[in-house]
């Protein structure tokens, strides 16, 4: 394992920077092209669950900033991850975002077929190619690891370390609500807000703002709600539920019918969970389901947030009905978290925006931006540099930082 990897949370230091990031790197397009390339096409994305695609030709795809995935189960059984794109004039090979194709996937521009192992077992027209080596026009393959039942994949190497040795810290927790027998829930959710995709970070990453913003929250846990950070990006909340009947409605419909699940651990039986993965992934855990969620960019201004739930294999009635209250819950906390995205997201445009002021209770946000600093140096400058510098005042930042 990578010693500079710990195990056990980080303390919240007596004295550090309470500043965030310079609201300039909330909007500038350069730096939105160099976060594309060199955060969300290195670093570990969520695409899925094993059992998304249990059989043989089932397939899931995903568009991360200009980069397009493919992850197909094969005929051998193995879940195997591909840039989405034919390697004649680079059409998509699987058209839906889950799908299944019997034998082959054949490309929908000319008609290029390719084993479920990527390999290209022809071309149409062959003649017409010359002396075409099959062997060199197989699909791209993609970094793919599987931890736990979730599927990650990565476009290029980064400086993250395995997903095992990453996600090292959560272990027991994963073996403990058995993530790898996890279902699909059929519930797949999409939507996008005009923000800069930090922005939606920012507000995820701490819950100081539970008690005022979030009432639901608030009267389900938020009296035990605790974040935990550790290094190179991850982090985790945990929160614990039932201490009293709750006030509002779903809350206190949740409590009741939420069923007690002996087979986890005692700790663990009233317990919300959130687990988070640099740059901007999430994978939570309730009593009777589980759930990912990230936000990926599309513009400077733009994000598509993207999520999907599974549920527990043997899923009694009452265990359903405390998983569809669980999701209400969610989905009106997500509401009160995208408008304050938004309220956010614009403040950095205006004059009197300063800096951040962070509480220790908003510590996750320092250590994400922290994260965003190592890997992109540029953001560590208060004020902007010229639009058309920001990439070489960027290398020229990391080249000091190789020779310290």
């Amino acid at each position: 394992m990578n010693k500079s990897l710990k195990t056990k949370p980080r303390p919240v230091p007596g004295d550090w920077d309470r500043r965030g990031l310079p609201g300039w790197t909330y909007h500038s397009r350069a730096l939105f092209d160099l976060e594309k390339r060199e955060v969300f096409q290195t670093h570990w994305q969520i695409a899925g669950h094993v059992n998304d695609i249990p059989s043989p030709g089932d397939y899931l795809t995903m568009d991360v900033t200009d980069e397009r995935a493919l992850v197909i189960r094969g005929k051998d059984g193995v879940v195997r991850g591909f840039h989405n794109l034919c390697r004649h004039r680079g059409a998509r090979v699987a058209a839906e975002e889950h799908g299944h194709c019997k034998g082959a996937l054949v490309c929908p521009f000319h008609g290029w077929v390719y084993n479920l192992d990527g390999t290209l077992r022809g071309a149409a027209r062959p003649e017409s190619f010359g002396d075409l080596d099959r062997k060199e026009f197989g699909l791209r393959p993609l970094d793919l690891e599987v931890w736990r039942g979730f599927i990650f994949i990565r476009f290029r190497s980064g400086p993250q370390p395995s997903v095992a040795t990453l996600m090292a810290p959560f272990d027991a927790d994963f073996a403990a609500w058995r993530s790898e027998e996890l279902l699909p829930a059929g519930d797949t959710w999409t939507g996008e807000l005009p923000v800069n995709w930090k922005s939606i970070r920012d507000v995820d990453n701490e819950g100081y703002h539970v008690a005022m913003a979030h009432p639901a929250l608030q009267d389900l846990y938020g009296r035990t709600y605790s974040d935990k950070t550790y290094t190179n990006g991850i982090s985790a909340s945990f929160a614990t539920f039932g201490d009293n009947p709750g006030r509002l409605w779903s809350v206190r419909n949740y409590v009741k019918f939420s069923p007690v699940q002996d087979w986890l651990p005692e700790n663990r039986r009233r317990t919300w969970a959130y687990f988070g993965v640099f740059p901007s992934g999430v994978i939570t855990f309730t009593p009777e389901s589980a759930n990912f969620y990230h936000e990926l960019p599309v513009a400077p201004g733009r994000t598509l947030m993207r999520s999907r739930t599974y549920r527990r294999a043997e899923e009694s009635r009452q265990a359903r009905v405390a998983r569809y209250l669980a999701a209400r819950i969610d989905r009106e906390t997500s509401k009160e978290d995208q408008m304050l995205s938004i309220w956010s997201n614009e403040s950095m445009k205006s004059s009197a925006f300063e800096d951040f002021h962070l509480s220790d209770l908003e510590f996750g946000v320092k250590v994400h931006h922290d994260q965003l600093r190592r890997v992109l140096p540029v953001t560590r400058l208060p004020d902007a540099p010229p639009e058309d510098r920001i990439e070489a005042t960027n290398e020229n930042l990391r080249s000091l930082d190789a020779e310290i």
